[in-house]
């Protein structure tokens, strides 16, 4: 149960990790540590390869956006319970931090500040991987392997349908149906909630982005659902602080 809830020691916290991409050059590994601030050997140093990442995300992406190298790297500080989540993100064109937090969540990571980053642009999809990787060596704890499936797949599904229907819309209505009871749900009912909270953000859905939805409800099924609603909470006002940020940027550029 520790290990869905994403426990953390006092003795865990402040402890870091880097996880670099397998096929990086030392040059390019040399970048990445540039935007960690951080110096190389200072930290334990990871790494994660090709296979590492589909393990998750074969069957959840196309066999092309995976690729065939690891490029994507993390840095990871584990924080006291209660402490928040910030993702800083560089060189990532799919993902944004909102999609990062609220899928990490379903993982069971809250408390923690992270650094997503690659020597030039890449999807950012697989990097989940190696935060899993990372915090799970600070811990010790192995985190649930549904619960990691599950977040590579909202991350996916939030970052695909935040294309069509922008950031803030993807990951709120995603979270929106995390707090929701959908088991008991037929097929039918549950299009007509994820159609019901779509509006609320005056947003249409296809009938593809619908089954999309479908689906990941039914993989979040499969959690343990008080750890999930808790996880959900607890990143609920970061997430609005980001939307609240970004909505003030652009009414700024917009004057």
């Amino acid at each position: 149960l520790l290990a869905s809830l994403g426990a953390v020691s006092a003795i865990d916290a402040g402890e870091t990790r880097t996880v670099i991409g397998a096929d990086l050059t030392d040059d390019q590994i040399k970048t990445v540590y540039k935007t960690f601030g951080i110096e190389r050997g200072s930290v334990k140093e990871l790494t994660v390869t090709n296979k590492d990442e589909r393990q998750y995300l074969s069957g959840v992406i196309s066999d092309a956006q995976i690729g065939t190298k690891s490029i994507s790297c993390i840095s990871i500080e584990v924080l006291d319970a209660g402490k928040g989540m910030t993702v800083n993100t560089s060189h990532i064109t799919y993902c944004t931090s909102q999609m990062y937090i609220s899928a990490l969540a379903t993982a069971g990571i809250t408390d923690a500040k992270i650094t997503v980053t690659a020597p030039f642009d890449v999807s950012g999809t697989a990097a989940l991987t190696g935060v899993y990787k990372a915090y799970e060596d600070i811990t010790g704890t192995k985190l649930d392997e549904t619960a990691k499936a599950v977040s590579s797949q909202e991350l996916a599904t939030t970052a695909e349908l935040a294309q069509a229907i922008g950031d803030y819309d993807s990951v709120e209505i995603v979270n929106e149906l995390k707090l929701n009871e959908t088991k008991d749900m037929t097929d039918a009912e549950l299009r007509a909630k994820i159609k019901e909270i779509a509006a609320e953000y005056d947003v249409t859905l296809t009938d593809d982005q619908m089954t999309q939805l479908v689906n990941l409800c039914r993989s979040l099924e499969k959690l343990d659902t008080n750890a999930l609603l808790s996880k959900v909470h607890a990143v609920q006002d970061t997430l609005k602080q980001l939307a609240g940020a970004k909505d003030k940027i652009a009414s700024f550029t917009g004057k």
